[in-house]
């Protein structure tokens, strides 16, 4: 945006009575880079407060400054599913307290409850109103994951949970902070909650003193440039953002762009739960659609509007809004339709203590494939498509008694270590960490061997967990961890994609490994110098057992060995058109086996060379073996078109890099006619394959199958997709 633009853009803001109130170009840019710094600072406070390796190493939080309304104006880069929950959290604060306790100047209020606008019972907001001069004019907050707020189970995570009130204490805005102290009533209420009064304790202070110190800069700020300016630059940032996202969206073509994910186990039985999303692009408008998604579950992995949203804001973010400022402007551009009683929009009291790493993480994944569906119409946007990444979460949870006789407690989250989904022109990073994590971490080893009874056997990148593809899906890592002068401890696995594999791949790419959760009972010996890889893992000489995906609590002893591993990334692209040198590189790197290199690449490797003979043979009877078993998906279909691809002059919009759509009429790059816009999927060729032939890594749910969509003329593998059996075949895109 040029100066003269933004001069005259900022003459013409306006207060919300109307008042305008002229920004200089140089001034705003100062103001905005300062309110950015006060969040970043903000951040800073509460991770040098803190003690908990949750938030110092993980950063499973996020920080932020809003509107008096509750519209976001800054963010961090931390947790994104947090920001778009925050602005839920201020408003449902705004709405219940501001007649009855009242908002007032050092005031702070606390808020875990997942109907009035957080994400689960663990996820912890402490927000507190900014006043300049007895005006409300602002609201700055914290939001960090606690390690236990009480219920049921450590870690209060609702394995067996019916309803809300089984899982942790529910706070729905209550006045933590009052004329700057501290009420020590409600303080000693809800560390009697938690079985980790110190770890809690310490965190909460930690987001007060967060609070405090962005309270005090914002202070400063208006002192120095006037309340005036400062509050024209924020409803200017955020106008801006909405106006630059909605500006992108008229730049695409109009359409329906879908996705859909599932979810294995409710926490009860596994049953398979399915999240699919809609989202229809209409001029400068998106309408996200989740009407078709399954009913809400008896278990805890429900979310409720509160998780929906901040899993389609944080979809956003990094494909179409990638160098936009991330604020309430985005939000403005979003409707979403939802019906009352879905797993992804609950009702009360559905137990929702797994949201987050349960269907919020799916709501996510579906909408990152329609989004970036949506994305890859366009040259412009195309880079910012990208295949799934690390498609579930998996929180380990362990606690006992720690060396010196004291309670011991931690939740590992190594599992953000997953692979990363590949974009149109490059390969997934390896051991990425998480979509929704922007600015990625893990605990060191050694801090986690420092703070309890564990030791780690390894942690180390694992090879064919990268969904294969013309660009490759990130390799994902695996770990293993035995009990260290303790006799015994506990451990609770929370999670899914160990039967669904949920890092789906984009434009014809396969998908990335599943989740791998066992535990190897003692044989009597020390696993230590024994199992030292994950290759180790099939020689135990005790029982191994597979743990699923919600085992709940179970015993772990001395001896015993938790290995678990987690989903990769996943690719773009048929597999078959990756360069052989990037996959002999790859197998060189051990990221890819050469088993795998010519099973799923067919690239044929002798003595670390690739045999260019042999590979060219290997893919023509991978194609050939392809059209020889595919089907036509419609049983009216008629012999595939041949067309020509399309040259400068067609007003052609490209759907994927080798689907476009001229005239209504969608073909392949190598010339096949599928269909209209509505239909065309009904053109490609079909075929129903083993989980095997994606990959040593892929497993299925008993009622899930692997569908792969290929071009007639040429073989090209044009889409994999992950469906419920007997499900009809979705139209991925279908333009207007």
């Amino acid at each position: 945006m040029t100066a003269e633009v933004m001069m005259n853009t900022h003459t013409a803001a306006r207060d919300s009575d109307g008042t305008a109130h002229p920004v200089d170009p140089i001034t705003f840019e100062v103001v905005r880079n300062r309110l950015t710094a006060i969040t970043e600072e903000q951040a800073i406070t509460l991770k040098a407060v803190s003690g908990s390796p949750v938030v110092t190493d993980a950063t499973d939080f996020n920080v932020g400054t809003y509107l008096p309304g509750g519209e976001i104006v800054t963010m961090g880069p931390q947790v994104l599913f947090h920001s778009g929950s925050m602005a839920s959290v201020v408003r449902s604060i705004v709405a219940e307290a501001a007649e009855n306790p009242g908002i007032a100047d050092g005031d702070m209020f606390i808020l875990n409850n997942p109907y009035r606008g957080a994400l689960h019972q663990q996820d912890v907001s402490i927000v507190a109103p900014v006043f300049d001069h007895g005006e409300h004019v602002a609201w700055v907050g914290c939001c960090a994951h606690q390690i236990d707020m009480g219920g049921r189970n450590f870690g209060s995570w609702g394995i067996g949970a019916r309803s809300v009130q089984e899982e942790a204490v529910l706070m729905s805005g209550v006045k933590l902070v009052e004329g700057g102290e501290i009420r020590e009533d409600i303080w000693d209420m809800i560390l009697g909650m938690t079985r980790m009064p110190l770890a809690v304790g310490l965190d909460l202070k930690a987001m007060i003193a967060a609070n405090t110190v962005a309270s005090r800069r914002l202070g400063a700020l208006f002192d120095r440039y006037g309340l005036d300016v400062v509050r024209s630059v924020m409803r200017l940032e955020i106008d801006h953002a909405e106006e630059q996202l909605r500006s992108r969206l008229r730049s695409l073509p109009d359409g329906t762009f879908r996705g859909v994910d599932y979810l294995e186990h409710d926490g009860l039985e596994n049953t398979l739960y399915e999240v699919r999303v809609e989202v229809r692009k209409t001029g400068d408008r998106l309408v996200v659609d989740f009407s078709g998604t399954s009913p809400q579950a008896p278990g805890f992995i429900n979310c409720t509007w509160s998780g929906m949203l901040a899993g389609v804001f944080t979809a956003l973010l990094p494909t179409l809004a990638t160098t936009l400022r991330w604020n309430e402007g985005l939000l403005r551009v979003i409707e979403i339709e939802a019906p009352d009683g879905l797993v992804c929009n609950a009702t009360f009291p559905a137990p929702v203590s797994a949201a987050t790493i349960s269907t919020m993480w799916v709501v996510m994944n579906a909408a990152v494939q329609a989004l970036s569906r949506l994305a890859a119409t366009s040259p412009e946007f195309l880079p910012d498509a990208v295949a799934v990444t690390k498609g579930s979460m998996t929180a380990f949870v362990i606690n006992g008694t720690n060396r010196d006789g004291s309670p011991y407690g931690n939740f590992l989250l190594d599992s953000t270590a997953g692979g990363g989904g590949a974009y149109f022109d490059h390969d997934g990073l390896n051991g990425s960490g998480d979509f929704c994590v922007p600015r990625p971490a893990i605990t060191n080893i050694e801090a986690h061997e420092a703070a309890g009874p564990i030791l780690f056997l390894y942690r180390s990148i694992l090879p064919d967990t990268g969904g294969a593809g013309r660009f490759r899906g990130g390799a994902t890592t695996g770990l293993a961890i035995t009990p260290h002068d303790a006799e015994s401890l506990q451990g609770m696995i929370v999670g899914h994609g160990v039967e669904v594999p949920n890092s789906v791949g984009l434009f014809g790419g396969l998908e990335g490994s599943c989740n791998v959760n066992m535990k190897l009972h003692a044989d009597g010996k020390s696993p230590v110098g024994r199992i030292s890889g994950a290759d180790d893992l099939a020689a135990w000489q005790g029982r191994t057992e597979d743990l699923g995906p919600k085992p709940g609590f179970f015993p772990i002893a001395a001896g015993d060995v938790i290995a678990y591993s987690f989903q990769g990334g996943g690719g773009l692209g048929d597999p078959l058109d990756r360069e052989p040198t990037s996959v002999s590189a790859d197998v060189t790197a051990g990221y890819v086996s050469a088993q795998a290199a010519s099973d799923l690449y067919g690239v044929v490797i002798v003595d670390g060379v690739v045999d260019e003979t042999a590979t060219q043979a290997r893919r023509e009877t991978i194609r050939l073996a392809r059209l020889t078993d595919a089907s036509v998906t419609a049983e009216d279909a008629v012999e595939p078109t041949v067309g020509t691809a399309p040259s400068d002059g067609d007003d052609a919009v490209w759907l994927s890099p080798d689907v476009y759509q001229v005239e209504g009429v969608v073909r392949t790059r190598a010339g096949a006619v599928l269909g209209t816009s509505d239909d065309w999927v009904g053109g490609t060729l079909r075929r129903v394959v083993p989980a095997a032939e994606h990959g040593r890594g892929i497993r299925l749910h008993e009622d899930l199958e692997l569908r792969e969509y290929l071009c007639p003329t040429s073989g090209r593998l044009l889409w994999s997709a992950v469906s419920r059996r007997d499900a009809p075949d979705l139209v991925p895109v279908e333009l207007s």
